[in-house]
């Protein structure tokens, strides 16, 4: 399939049922770069002008964005910023393009056993350290348990190819829990959705990382999005319109194999990379502390399209 190049625009809105007398915030909105994904024209505005912001809009381009952002030790950008004025509303508006191009699809023959696989990600004195490592270990929404082995284990059967196995735990998430908005939150865990039985994009990639884990396995937390409206005859992805998630098994012969469980397909030409970390909490979009506020609304916009060219 040939190249796609899609339009971005996510905003985050915040209304505060009192005057917020103080704010400090963190963002992870700015878009990667990778091998699959050329990303342009990154712009951001926030209403009201963060403390030390001369202009809006601001563009990375002009690098005017660009000294506001700190990286992580992922290679994600985070931007901070504060508002020492009072306030009764927050808007947060991102926009840019990316030109997608295919990802190699996974090839469930191909690799080493899983067993081998986590063998090899095991800790031992003297060993190099390897990037997929620390994507091996337990965070706080996706801890390894007893109950997420035996349910990783009935994909990663034994002798199983890692791809393979992988592909099988996407497809058996998928089919065991319900894709139901609002029956979690943020700080739901792997081990509480599996119980539930149902959960959000966030839900679905916690539980996968977290069984892969229980196995030893390396797998990481993709935030990004969806394309909100498919070529005709096309069935419209869940999460759309929202921000989505999936995740990315670590596979040594094959990279990072990116999986969505919430809709049972590799990710694609439909999926733009936002972020990566061990889990959600080290890619939220938007986080912060206030004083005052009392009970705020959210609204959340998120449209994805292909860009028309003239």
């Amino acid at each position: 399939m040939t190249d796609v190049k899609l339009a971005v625009h996510h905003v985050t809105e915040y209304t505060y049922e009192a005057s917020v007398e103080w704010a400090y915030h963190a963002a992870c909105l700015a878009p990667r770069h990778t091998p699959w994904q050329k990303v342009s024209d990154w712009r951001l505005n926030i209403d009201p002008l963060p403390d030390g912001w001369g202009v809006e809009g601001l563009e990375l381009d002009t690098g005017e964005l660009a000294r506001h952002l700190r990286r992580d030790p992922w290679g994600n950008r985070h931007l901070s910023f504060g508002h020492a004025r009072v306030h009764e509303r927050l808007v947060v508006d991102s926009r840019f393009e990316a030109e997608l191009s295919a990802r190699p699809v996974p090839e469930p023959g191909r690799g080493q056993a899983w067993e081998a696989v986590a063998a090899g990600l095991r800790y031992r004195a003297g060993r190099a350290l390897q990037e997929a490592d620390e994507f091996a270990l337990a965070s706080n929404y996706a801890a390894p348990d007893e109950t997420l082995r035996a349910y990783a284990r009935r994909a990663f059967s034994p002798g199983r190819t890692l791809a393979a196995g992988g592909l099988s735990l996407m497809h058996q998430i998928h089919t065991d829990l319900r894709y139901l908005p609002q029956s979690t939150t943020v700080a739901t865990r792997a081990a509480d959705a599996l119980a539930l039985r149902s959960g959000v994009c966030q839900d679905f990639a916690h539980v996968f990382i977290a069984a892969c884990r229980s196995l030893g396995l390396a797998a990481r937390y993709v935030s990004g999005y969806l394309l909100t409206r498919p070529p005709e005859g096309v069935t419209k992805l869940v999460g759309a319109d929202a921000s989505h998630a999936w995740v990315e098994l670590w596979c040594p012969e094959q990279g990072w194999l990116a999986l969505d469980p919430t809709n049972a397909v590799p990710a694609g030409l439909d999926h733009v990379t936002l972020a990566w970390g061990r889990d959600y909490a080290d890619v939220a979009p938007l986080r912060g502390v206030l004083r005052g506020g009392g009970v705020a609304t959210l609204r959340v916009g998120v449209a994805v399209e292909p860009v028309q060219e003239v």
